[in-house]
């Protein structure tokens, strides 16, 4: 149980307490002022493919494949290939315990002679290991093996030649107690939510006397009702988020190309507050707010850092809420080398601000390919040895098939 409840506390971050700026607030401007912020179920952001594991978790505006269905549908339309399934899967966590883990499947195929639409689906399962409950005595009451999933339907459609949408739709579930009675009564947690995205790809671009392709690509993910495990607890918000995200990919000849890739994300949802010792607001917006105002408050409600002033009163240091803002904002990119369409090797780098979680780290992997399957594979190198995502391992296996609707132009379906 306590390493349950070890993982609630790192991953869910669903304990953050409120800051206290009354006797007890003794913090200096210099030192960082931790505003993390949480949501539910945030599994439903967590890369889960080992092409963007390996390039920074970035991939909103990488080239098509089946894992476009979490990053970006519209770019579906794009795709080289007629149809293609994906299997990936993640042990999680494992600097804290050994049988968390991320599984996930994705699919897709094109539809019609010109391939201007394609539908696909996925399955997301997040498994949080076993767990024992007892009583308050320690006596066992049962074992439960807490879990979420997703599942997604997906649609794209071409605007023009160079710009696309896509939409999904989703349904997401979280139990993680089992029905286990602790303090009141509990419930799986269950939302419906969609994703909307767009889509830009040029392959007509020329640097200098290289051919090249340049993509701009924007997702608003995860857009769906609060979700609640008790009846009587306050709903969380889903881990909405923005994507913006950019490549370049240079071919210098018909066997060799390198991507740059490019993704900034945003939770839209509200950031908490500072709060006196009364629980009175010094600082930032009111959180309990609908969906839709949470989404609109979230590029404004940064409280910033709260200082005491000379007279012992707290204060709200200048500059420091639209500072805050741009912590919020997330950056991830790396490089894409591609050998004929049989040989992948990849590097990437993760920057989260301090406040708000300290995620930094470097990202490698690579892939291989042969006529209908590949294989990829990425690993994460954190800076802090107590980084609990240090080591983290993907594995993808792809199964790609051309039809009549693959790429008429000479260049690689990556």
């Amino acid at each position: 149980m306590k390493g349950f409840v070890a993982v609630l506390l790192v991953f869910l971050s669903s304990s953050i307490f409120a800051q206290n700026v009354g006797n007890n607030q003794t913090a200096k401007a210099k030192q960082v002022q931790l505003n993390t912020i949480t949501t539910a179920v945030p599994f439903l952001i967590i890369t889960p493919d080992s092409r963007s594991g390996a390039l920074g978790d970035a991939g909103v505006a990488l080239s098509p494949d089946a894992n476009s269905l979490y990053w970006n549908t519209a770019k579906l339309g794009f795709s080289k290939m007629k149809a293609e399934f994906s299997a990936s899967y993640s042990p999680w966590l494992r600097q804290l315990v050994d049988d968390i883990h991320l599984s996930y499947l994705s699919g897709y195929t094109k539809l019609g002679k010109q391939g201007r639409h394609a539908v696909g689906g996925s399955m997301r399962y997040f498994s949080l290991g076993n767990i024992t409950f007892t009583d308050q005595t320690g006596n066992a009451i049962r074992d439960f093996n807490p879990n979420e999933f997703e599942l997604l339907g997906g649609y794209s459609f071409k605007l023009s030649e160079r710009s696309a949408l896509g939409v999904n739709g989703k349904f997401v579930y979280s139990n993680l107690t089992g029905g286990v009675t602790l303090g009141s009564s509990n419930r799986p947690g269950v939302a419906g939510a969609v994703d909307v995205s767009y889509a830009y790809f040029n392959e007509d671009v020329t640097i200098g006397k290289t051919d090249a392709t340049w993509s701009f690509a924007t997702t608003i993910s995860n857009i769906g009702n609060k979700m609640s495990y008790t009846s009587s607890a306050v709903r969380d918000f889903l881990p909405t988020n923005l994507k913006l995200g950019t490549a370049l990919k240079l071919k210098f000849d018909k066997y060799n190309s390198i991507t740059t890739t490019l993704d900034i994300n945003k939770l839209l949802v509200p950031t908490r507050p500072i709060y006196d010792a009364d629980k009175n607001i010094i600082s930032g917006k009111d959180p309990n707010v609908g969906v839709t105002m949470g989404i609109i408050q979230s590029f404004y409600d940064a409280p910033g850092q709260v200082v005491l002033d000379e007279n012992g009163a707290p204060t709200v240091k200048k500059g420091s809420r639209a500072l805050e803002e741009l912590k919020e904002y997330n950056i991830g990119g790396g490089l894409e080398y591609w050998y004929s369409d049989i040989l992948a090797i990849r590097a990437g780098y993760f920057h989260e601000d301090a406040s708000k979680g300290d995620r930094k780290y470097l990202t490698f992997g690579a892939g291989i390919y042969y006529r209908v399957i590949g294989i990829d594979i990425s690993y994460l190198a954190a800076f802090k040895r107590t980084n609990p995502l240090a080591n983290t391992v993907r594995f993808s296996l792809k199964f790609r098939f051309a039809g009549k609707s693959a790429a008429v132009k000479d260049q690689p379906a990556n």
